[in-house]
């Protein structure tokens, strides 16, 4: 039901039809609102540089997989990176801090995401700069902070904003309700640099524009952590003449069914609605001898009892590569922010030369 509900939205969202037009002075309200908010926000520093990944569009863009190999870049370059999140969907108002180990429906699907795959503290709270102390206070060896979402979250003074534009790029250029934007198109031009991920959209702005690819990589059983390559799991899946079903809890499924696809793979796909928590099994009746499923949904898994213990799921890792350009790009504004807040860094290849 959700996600037919998040389909029609996008749906009307894509163009300016009838439904959009209607709505539109509504719009005109939101605008009014959130640009007098905004006026009376002084925003506050923290200690370290701080790197905001966020978006305009409303829901996902793949802003997640971008800080987590951002946070592989930031190590790299001699840094400690530590990641923020408001963390969707949580039940807590307090912050918190996230381990491997932590409650999806406690700290986020996303969060979590992140703590168990790039390996780099993370805290999560609607108040993004108490979130941040926490995670400083606990984790005082970090020297970036790389905000996951909070593009509008003012109060949080940042040094580097960058925006992801995803697979659907600006929908109709509308801000919320007629259209899915939180912020207008000109926002664009306010931000550090935009990140297309998996679009073709034409952006006006004069903002640099950098492009990240992702592929899907290995194939893991969630059961005991038995790696393949998507191609020989393709393979076997001929041979066998296997049912095959792939399900997503993301905002744009069809991507990850899409590239399943391109590696041979045809399963039957379930669209289960961006943020899916898993509390029901939808695999229970399923006739099929694989099922494969995103990072995202995984971590959700493994926390299901039933699920946890069902040797047909098999999660799929993203592996998503960033323009070398905006790479540096990050690196030269959080170098340039560290030496402003006293912050020594040690770049890795001045590291191993001495």
């Amino acid at each position: 039901m959700r996600a037919a509900l998040e389909t029609q939205l996008h749906k009307i969202w894509s163009h300016r039809g009838p439904a959009a037009v209607l709505l539109y002075p509504f719009s005109l309200i939101y605008r009014i609102i959130s640009q007098a908010r905004a006026a009376k926000i002084t925003p506050v520093e923290l200690p370290v540089p701080v790197v905001v990944v966020g978006n305009i569009y409303v829901g996902g863009t793949g802003k997640t997989p971008i800080t987590m190999q951002l946070c592989r870049e930031l190590r790299a370059a001699g840094f400690t990176p530590g990641v923020i999140s408001r963390g969707y969907g949580r039940a807590a108002q307090t912050e918190q801090l996230v381990d491997e180990n932590s409650a999806a429906s406690a700290v986020g699907d996303e969060p979590l995401l992140i703590a168990r795959s790039a390996h780099v503290p993370v805290a999560v709270g609607r108040n993004r700069i108490a979130a941040g102390r926490l995670l400083l206070a606990k984790h005082p060896q970090v020297n970036v902070i790389i905000s996951d979402d909070g593009l509008q979250h003012k109060r949080l003074a940042r040094d580097v904003e960058v925006a992801v534009i995803g697979a659907r790029g600006l929908g109709n250029g509308w801000v919320l309700p007629a259209g899915p934007l939180r912020e207008s198109p000109d926002r664009l031009d306010a931000v550090d640099a935009i990140v297309l991920n998996a679009t073709q959209e034409t952006i006006s702005s004069r903002t640099p524009r950098f492009a990240a690819t992702s592929q899907l990589g290995d194939a893991v059983r969630l059961v005991d952590g038995k790696r393949r390559t998507l191609d020989d799991m393709a393979h076997r899946i001929a041979e066998k003449e296997a049912k095959v079903a792939a399900a997503a809890g993301i905002a744009a499924p069809e991507r990850f069914f899409c590239m399943l696809q391109a590696h041979e793979v045809e399963p039957l796909c379930l669209s289960l609605g961006d943020h899916y928590d898993y509390a029901e099994n939808p695999f229970k009746n399923l006739d099929c001898r694989y099922i494969f499923v995103t990072g995202k949904d995984a971590v959700k898994i493994r926390q299901n009892p039933e699920m946890a213990q069902d040797k047909r799921i098999w999660m799929v890792d993203l592996e998503t590569q960033l323009d070398t350009y905006f790479v540096q790009f990050v690196l030269e504004r959080v170098f340039e922010a560290a030496r402003r807040k006293n912050i020594d860094i040690v770049p890795l290849t001045e590291e191993i030369t001495h």
